[in-house]
């Protein structure tokens, strides 16, 4: 039987759909605040929902122990409950799904000898990554059981960050399978890509901090960030030190989110400028007017994001378009790679 078919190719294409499932439902779960609405974790027993009014009441007990309850949704009714649990249970209903799709085909994969040695290694990667993320999940819903009703921005864009370096490195395995046929490359202009990866990564963690502190409900104009202000003329001096203030601050976070936003534009046109000089097969060509194209969709979506007060399906659209921005960068990364 032929190693690394096709079979496997469309076990890691379903794979990134499914992250990509995971990290739709996991906007729409964050922006209807519905993240801490579990409090427990039970790996198999979990899997089920409540089945009856029993057990509801017994779910919305447990809710009613902990910070987010007791000093924000004290108002709740049991409905009201049952409505951000809904979000929460099918976040962690795809992330378990996500567990079986991986793990059950990849050791058929092996036990049937169709794997490579280089893919049984990047697929153990997989599996560690996957595992990590779901630790990471838990890990971040911990620190809203405390104190504060509301989970660490840092374990926030921890959690999301690890998500879309897994679907980038699944995606990148699966290019690997398409695409076997090494071929002459361009080391400078790699780079470049590559430095676009990186800063556009950056902005991927800004944009979760920006989520995790509610910071894009303030500043709600544009381009400046106040009516008749520069943008540097209206960022709150919030926190002591003054560099905790963009990392920290809602304004300094959303501050710097706007101004990644140009970089990341700015740096792709470059690198589409810089591609015309170059001799480019077709997938090159397709790879770098999807990433021109998707960036700027990209921009036009925070822009409105902004000016409409987050809307929750604009919100959700918005780390849509960060994930299709990330995959194209991926493709045209892996089109001028190895």
């Amino acid at each position: 039987m032929k190693k690394d078919n096709k079979k496997v190719i469309y076990w890691l294409l379903t794979g990134c759909l499914l992250i990509f499932s995971m990290v739709v439902i996991g906007g729409i779960t964050r922006l209807t605040h519905s993240g801490l609405s579990i409090s427990n974790y039970k790996l198999i027993s979990g899997t089920l929902p409540p089945m009856n009014e029993t057990e509801w009441h017994e779910a919305f007990n447990l809710y009613k122990q902990y910070p987010e309850y007791q000093k924000l949704n004290n108002h709740f009714n049991l409905q009201d409950f049952k409505d951000i649990y809904f979000w929460e249970w099918l976040h962690r209903l795809i992330g378990r799904m996500i567990g079986l799709v991986f793990l059950i085909p990849f050791l058929y994969f092996l036990a049937t000898k169709q794997l490579t040695k280089s893919t049984i290694k990047k697929s153990i990667i997989l599996l560690c990554m996957g595992a990590f993320q779901g630790f990471m999940g838990w890990y971040m819903v911990k620190s809203g059981l405390v104190n504060n009703p509301d989970v660490s921005h840092y374990r926030l864009a921890a959690h999301l960050t690890t998500a879309f370096l897994t679907f980038a490195y699944t995606f990148w395995v699966a290019l690997d399978l398409i695409f076997p046929t090494n071929k002459e490359i361009n080391l400078k202009f790699r780079n470049l890509v590559r430095w676009g990866l990186a800063i556009l990564m950056i902005q991927i963690i800004y944009g979760a901090f920006v989520a995790g502190l509610d910071a894009g409900f303030i500043h709600n104009h544009w381009p400046m960030m106040s009516e008749g202000k520069f943008m540097h003329q209206t960022v709150y001096i919030e926190q002591t030190p003054l560099y905790k203030n963009f990392i920290e601050g809602k304004s300094g976070v959303q501050f710097v989110h706007r101004t990644l936003a140009y970089i990341v534009v700015l740096f792709i046109i470059i690198i589409w400028q810089k591609s015309k000089k170059l001799s480019l097969t077709k997938m090159q060509t397709n790879g770098i007017n999807s990433l021109l194209i998707m960036v700027i969709i990209q921009f036009l979506l925070g822009v409105f994001t902004i000016l409409l007060h987050v809307p929750v399906w604009l919100g959700v659209v918005h780390q849509v378009g960060a994930f299709f921005l990330l995959s194209t960068m991926i493709f045209t990364l892996h089109r001028f790679s190895k």
